[in-house]
């Protein structure tokens, strides 16, 4: 659709169509099924056709989001793509202590999956265009995002005629150059971790520095992986691989590899096989011989939170809210538990009949996530910090840590309901 198609009112305008944002949307409009409920999702980046690849991308998806997607109707058209993990293998090299936790003791069919980025976009933007109460603007950006409190303050005379729900004016712009000022009763922001539209509103956030980058390729090795996900810690922090599907024939895996910023320049640098040979002495040969490694990128890793989750008209979602450290493969997911717990909130709020902008709604979905944001945010937090350090009483903490948890039953239970996205956090609600 083009920008002067768009309504120039909408309940729900998501701002950001990537995996958080499109989950989002489509997690509303199943909790309003009648159509009553008008959403906009825009999105600055168009879909890439889908292709067969040795270096696509991909997405650790716990047990609990396999759930939402269920929920949602998703589940089946990701299921051939998904690659089950029925096996977690953690390890700190050149000590002893591991975790081995199987899908078959926790009584599921796999503890998690991993899915390759094009699939879940082009599973999640055919249920947008799909969507009867759903407009889905691609490309697009957002020029300005602004309170309509902050366009008429009181006192200053007679406003313009906004519809009553009205609390955010959106300016969408086409690459074309058209321009569209529409408005909304709810902004949902999930435009990712440098988003310029928080920078205008002036919302702030707090950033823990890891000195740390992580390597990610795909590899491909000797042995079949065996649906088993390798989470392997070593003196310059943690390395996984998770399994891929075959493809013409390699035995394909995803490659997470954290280093310190000082080591990644010339890691990034390396010739194909003294890369592979250094991986190989930090991985082992759990896999067998690594023979090939795909493109490599690499980005810098920091805990970021931001200071206001939320504002009148306005909600913060994905890694603009919160980007974690990658250890443990829990940022995507806490996401879709917060977009899913907020689609059930706003929900329950539309069938009443209230202002789905309103602080007191908003404030509720901050309550509701909090403890199950906090714990994500401390484990992946702490595990990164427990892990890294070179201090002797924490090599040994952690020594004894891997060790009490593969051996205790109800240790190893709770550390494996939270690589889930079962941990029991979300509290009542009421």
């Amino acid at each position: 659709m083009r920008a002067s198609e768009l309504r120039p009112h909408y309940d729900v305008v998501v701002i950001g169509g990537g995996l958080v944002g499109a989950s989002f949307a489509c997690a509303l409009q199943a909790q309003v099924s009648d159509g009553s409920l008008r959403i906009l999702v825009t999105e600055a980046v168009e879909s890439l056709q889908v292709s067969p690849s040795f270096d696509a991308r991909s997405t650790a998806l716990s047990y609990g989001s396999r759930k939402i997607y269920e929920r949602l109707g998703l589940w089946e058209s990701l299921a051939p793509y998904a690659t089950p993990i029925n096996r977690i293998h953690v390890s700190d090299r050149g000590h002893f202590g591991a975790v081995r936790i199987d899908s078959a003791s926790m009584g599921v069919d796999a503890l998690g999956y991993v899915v390759e980025n094009q699939h879940l976009g082009v599973a999640l933007t055919a249920a947008l265009d799909a969507g009867p109460a759903i407009d889905f603007l691609c490309p697009a950006t957002i020029s300005s995002l602004t309170p309509l409190s902050d366009t008429h303050p009181v006192g200053a005379g007679p406003a313009r005629d906004y519809p009553p729900a009205a609390t955010m004016r959106v300016n969408v712009q086409h690459p074309s150059g058209e321009l569209k000022e529409i408005t909304a009763a709810l902004v949902v922001l999930a435009d990712g971790g440098k988003s310029t539209l928080c920078e205008q509103l002036g919302i702030s956030s707090s950033v823990n520095h890891y000195a740390q980058k992580a390597i990610i390729s795909n590899i491909a090795f000797e042995n079949p992986h065996a649906n088993v996900a390798y989470e392997r810690f070593t003196d310059s922090g943690p390395l996984a691989v998770l399994p891929l599907a075959t493809l013409h024939g390699e035995q394909r895996g995803a490659l997470i590899w954290t280093v310190s910023e000082s080591e990644a320049d010339e890691v990034m640098a390396l010739p194909e096989s003294v890369f592979v040979q250094k991986l190989q002495e930090r991985f082992g040969h759990r896999l067998g011989m690594i023979h090939k490694v795909g493109s490599r990128a690499a980005y810098p890793l920091t805990l970021s939170v931001a200071r206001e989750q939320v504002r009148p008209g306005l909600v913060l979602l994905g890694n603009v809210a919160h980007t974690l450290h990658p250890v443990a493969g829990q940022g995507l997911n806490l996401a879709l538990r917060d977009a899913q717990e907020l689609a059930v909130l706003l929900g329950e709020t539309h069938a009443l009949g209230q202002s789905l902008g309103s602080m007191r709604v908003l404030q509720r979905y901050v309550e509701l996530q909090q403890r199950d944001q906090d714990a994500t945010i401390n484990f992946s937090h702490y595990m990164t910090r427990l892990f890294s350090s070179t201090n002797l009483a924490l090599i040994w903490a952690r020594k004894f840590g891997l060790f009490s948890i593969d051996l205790v039953p109800a240790l190893k239970k709770t550390f494996a309901r939270q690589a889930m996205g079962l941990a029991e956090r979300s509290i009542r609600r009421a």
